[in-house]
């Protein structure tokens, strides 16, 4: 999330002719991948050996002369930490080397380590669903190293840790065993130009009959109309609305804002399976009356706005949203921080419009893990930066960072008096401004949670290739909806093992 925005992910070339595909790779190392829990190591390589423990009053200094390895995806609060990480080695001693990718690349490189029987990654950014679900058995139980009185403890404790993002980022079919650390909470919310909605309040309210001003009483049907006013009445700007609609994740993250919001989901007890998740979620639901009523109104948005919204993932759209292209756009709200610097004070930040069942704000947030190859001693290592990286302290420089810096994952964070100040311009901390926003996201009652399921790359793809062909008019919304849920019913029938 460099630059304080979401992902950056470029796409990878395809592969070369004859070339093992990502998803064989990754599905194919699966078992292995639980295989090196018992310490086979595949690669036939020697036995690692640990790290060494020094004998010392002081906690955080035992491990002093490890290094560690961090692997993360290119996201904003990675950026802030590597461009500061010299606190945590004069606290410890220890010194981290930082690894940044795009997260397919990230997702490979971790499979393969697990699969290794060994840890060149010590510490793992754990994507709930391409690394946390498929390779849960990989991870060790992070509250095992809570409860060893030899390291320091979790400051604030789990329970200083916003509970649904525990339970999306952290955990995996069990309540009682956690993974990662919530690290990054990037959540879909309302963009909106907040200088053009005051200058045209009025002309808007009279002509379309109701407040524009975006509340949580808004629906994506007045959502739709506002942007076909910006379209027809006002030259101020060329298009009301842009979106992440490339055929890409973004589309999928995008289109489920709409799904949830019309009471449409992607399997049977939506929030338990992208809360706790599963590896058997039943049949996929998007065949629905609900599902169907979503994808022809997404359907009809697109139609009115930007045209290159096709073309945009969620960098595109952010862009276009700063170039001044649209005057509103569902996007992850720490973009907040780039809008600020390229528009200060002309932004507004909103929970995003409720259909007929509810209003639903797409959750992206990720853990960070510690291998379960690890020997004792380096897990122990592990466990500090681990500690280091999501305590207040740290979160908090996060907010402040130059360099980057996402949002924290901490209750204890957003109570502090400067935190809770920067909530209003004007901001040393812009991403805080969408507090208001997010905060109410968060709510059970509205967070969006993806299916977090060992297979849903595949899932995924098979939504956004379908949605982008209803968009291109190949598939009417109920065809698209149906041939997707055929596809992912096949998707899962093939069951996981690990």
């Amino acid at each position: 999330m460099s630059g304080a925005t979401h992902r950056a992910t470029p796409p990878l070339p395809p592969p070369a002719a004859g070339t093992t595909t990502r998803r064989t790779l990754l599905r194919g190392l699966a078992g292995a991948a639980g295989a090196g829990l018992t310490g086979a190591a595949l690669s036939g390589c020697s036995s690692p050996k640990d790290v060494a423990r020094a004998s010392t009053s002081d906690p955080w200094r035992q491990f002093a002369g490890t290094t560690l390895n961090f692997i993360s995806e290119n996201t904003a609060p990675t950026a802030a930490i590597a461009a500061n990480l010299a606190p945590f080695a004069e606290l410890t001693g220890i010194r981290v080397n930082i690894v940044t990718l795009e997260l397919t690349a990230l997702v490979q490189k971790v499979a393969l380590d697990l699969a290794s029987g060994q840890s060149q990654y010590q510490v793992i950014y754990a994507d709930p669903y391409q690394v946390l679900a498929p390779y849960s058995k990989g991870l060790v139980d992070l509250r095992e190293l809570a409860a060893d009185s030899s390291v320091p403890h979790l400051s604030g404790g789990f329970g200083d840790f916003i509970p649904t993002q525990l339970e999306a980022a952290g955990k995996f079919q069990n309540d009682h065993k956690v993974f990662a650390l919530p690290y990054d909470c990037p959540t879909m919310i309302w963009h909106y130009r907040k200088d053009l909605f005051d200058k045209h309040h009025d002309a808007m309210s009279n002509d379309l009959g109701f407040d524009p001003t975006p509340s949580s009483n808004t629906t994506w049907n007045q959502y739709a109309a506002i942007a076909k006013w910006f379209n027809d009445k006002t030259d101020d700007i060329p298009y009301g609305t842009g979106h992440q609609a490339k055929q890409h994740d973004s589309l999928m993250c995008d289109f489920s804002n709409v799904l949830w919001s019309y009471g449409g989901d992607y399997f049977d007890n939506g929030k338990a399976v992208g809360s706790l998740g599963t590896t058997d979620p039943g049949r996929c639901r998007l065949g629905s009356d609900e599902a169907a009523e979503a994808a022809a109104f997404y359907n009809r948005l697109l139609a009115s706005a930007d045209p290159a919204s096709r073309t945009w993932d969620w960098d595109g759209v952010g862009a276009a949203f700063r170039a001044g292209r649209i005057a509103m756009c569902p996007n992850w709200h720490e973009f907040a921080a780039s809008n600020e610097a390229t528009m200060p004070g002309k932004v507004g930040y909103a929970r995003l419009p409720k259909g007929p069942a509810r209003s639903a704000s797409h959750y992206g947030g990720t853990g960070i893990g510690i291998s379960a190859n690890t020997l004792p001693n380096e897990r122990r290592a592990a466990w500090l930066f681990a500690v280091w990286a999501t305590a207040p302290r740290t979160q908090l420089a996060n907010l402040k960072s130059k360099a980057g810096g996402g949002t924290p994952t901490r209750t204890s964070v957003y109570e502090l008096p400067e935190v809770r100040k920067a909530e209003k311009r004007p901001s040393a901390m812009p991403n805080m401004l969408t507090a208001n926003a997010v905060n109410e996201a968060w709510k059970p009652a509205n967070i969006g949670l993806r299916p977090k399921i060992p297979m849903w790359n595949e899932c995924d793809t098979a939504i956004y290739t379908q949605l982008s062909r209803m968009l291109l008019g190949d598939a009417g919304p109920a065809q698209a909806m149906r041939d997707t849920a055929d596809r992912i019913d096949r998707i899962v029938a093939r069951g996981w093992v690990s």
